[in-house]
């Protein structure tokens, strides 16, 4: 991996946001980036909504209700994301740092890991199945793009979710997985605490502990909503 010392990353703390548009946006950012465009990193959390990857099956989809179900072009099945679920939106370009895919995916299980171990929960990822548990149960899924060697979408972290959702779907297409969250693992936190203390140990795993943080206005990038 190249250094990354004169690199910036900003970052940017989005509070709640619709999916779609949000989606759109990260699209819109991959596709309009240049060699220049410094590094990102988006902090979100989204209203309830079951999304399905680029080959999903449906069958993994068992009785969504009133939830709605958006197509999507991320790798993976299905899976849900609603309140007090901290959402983290790589936008790297992962040729210029000279960073693969597992790499990436690796970065992001090990910054849970770290982060579940400095509130005393022995949590691991598994080579068969990306994310990160805790016991057996899921605390966190992965689930990527990679687009003119950059990537977008990201990984999911229940923090403190309404997981009655995940039963109407086998999540990432797993049937009877069971799901759990930081508030059931017995820490009280939420997410404007959660994404400060994971972003350091991604940084570390990522190979941009060098790199300068910056924070960017907190707010999509507008002329990239279309």
């Amino acid at each position: 991996m190249s250094s990354t010392a004169e690199q910036t990353i900003a970052i940017r703390d989005l509070g709640r946001q619709d999916y779609v548009p949000l989606w759109h946006a990260m699209q819109g950012f991959t596709d309009t980036r240049t060699e220049s465009t410094p590094d990102e990193i988006w902090f979100t959390e989204h209203p309830p909504v079951f999304t399905m990857g680029l080959n999903a099956s449906k069958e993994h989809l068992l009785a969504p209700g009133d939830i709605p179900v958006v197509q999507i072009d991320r790798g993976g099945q299905v899976t849900f994301h609603g309140p007090g679920q901290l959402m983290i939106y790589p936008l790297l370009d992962l040729r210029r740092a000279a960073m693969g895919v597992r790499t990436l995916v690796t970065a992001l299980e090990q910054s849970v890991v770290d982060l579940a171990a400095d509130f005393d929960i022995d949590a691991a990822s598994r080579a068969d199945a990306p994310g990160v548990y805790v016991a057996g149960a899921k605390l966190a899924s992965v689930g990527l793009r990679i687009r003119r060697g950059c990537s977008f979408h990201g990984m999911a972290l229940n923090v403190d979710v309404d997981l009655e959702p995940f039963s109407r779907i086998n999540p990432c297409g797993y049937s009877e997985l069971e799901m759990t969250d930081l508030r059931r693992l017995g820490v009280d936190t939420n997410l404007g605490d959660v994404w400060p203390r994971l972003l350091p140990h991604f940084l570390r795993h990522s190979g941009f502990a060098d790199a300068t943080v910056v924070r960017s206005n907190d707010e999509l990038p507008a002329a990239r909503f279309d």
